[in-house]
């Protein structure tokens, strides 16, 4: 049976005050106020600063028992070394999540710069770095990553092609493995734009009729109140069926 995880990429939005977190919540209260609301949180803050095992068991014990997280690669990784050289930095960081989240942690999601255009060896050296014991996701924000051979590749090593709404890429929602993760940016205006109804029903039409086993399904249009509104409509779609 399809199990859906649906969230936010980020929580921390001092513009959601008096939207969505009481005025008298102070902040230190907002995650437990989060968790009442989604059932899984894409961990941003990773990207920018290498993930300790000590800051993810506090994210660990503050969550509910079957919360899930998923964690955003940091961008030493995949921006500025590009996998090159990166086998310790890889262990390490999938030894902190792995160890500070434990049964909570969802997916490991690779995030790679435009610049980054498709070629084989690249392709070749991505597929051998990550460790498949892990529910890997890669986000690809250049369209020569959308070919049939990226996808059969993906399919053979069960590797997650995210889908994505993103200016100037296709918006579909892709199957590779058995899991299926879906990032909603904002269209047109990156990070801001609010999606239409429809759009959103698109895409989990989408998502049912590929049935995998879990969908994670985040919402990053988050400057302004556009994530929200989108993310609750999702969990109206998903409580109607």
């Amino acid at each position: 049976m399809l199990k859906i995880y649906t969230g936010c990429s980020g929580f921390h939005y001092k513009e959601w005050k008096n939207i969505f977190y009481p005025e008298k919540l102070p902040q230190t209260k907002w995650f437990q106020f989060y968790c009442r609301h989604f059932n899984t949180l894409e961990l941003n803050v990773t990207f920018y600063k290498f993930p300790t095992e000590s800051s993810l068991v506090k994210w660990y014990n503050t969550s509910p028992n079957d919360f899930k997280f998923s964690v955003k690669a940091p961008r030493l990784i995949t921006h500025y070394k590009k996998f090159i050289d990166c086998q310790s930095l890889l262990m390490d960081f999938y030894g902190s999540i792995s160890s500070g989240l434990k049964e909570k942690l969802g997916c490991v999601l690779f995030q790679f710069p435009r610049q980054l255009i498709y070629n084989a060896e690249t392709l070749d050296l991505l597929i051998s770095s990550v460790d498949p014991a892990f529910t890997n996701v890669f986000e690809f924000r250049h369209v020569s990553w959308w070919n049939e051979h990226v996808l059969q590749q993906f399919k053979k090593h069960g590797l997650i092609f995210c889908g994505v709404s993103f200016p100037d890429l296709p918006d579909e929602a892709i199957t590779t493995a058995k899991d299926l993760y879906y990032r909603f940016h904002g269209v047109p205006v990156l990070y801001k734009s609010a999606y239409p109804e429809n759009f959103i029903e698109s895409i989990y039409e989408q998502i049912k009729k590929a049935n995998p086993s879990n969908a994670w399904i985040y919402f990053n249009n988050t400057w302004g109140e556009a994530a929200l509104i989108n993310s609750k409509y999702l969990q109206s779609l998903i409580a109607f069926k």
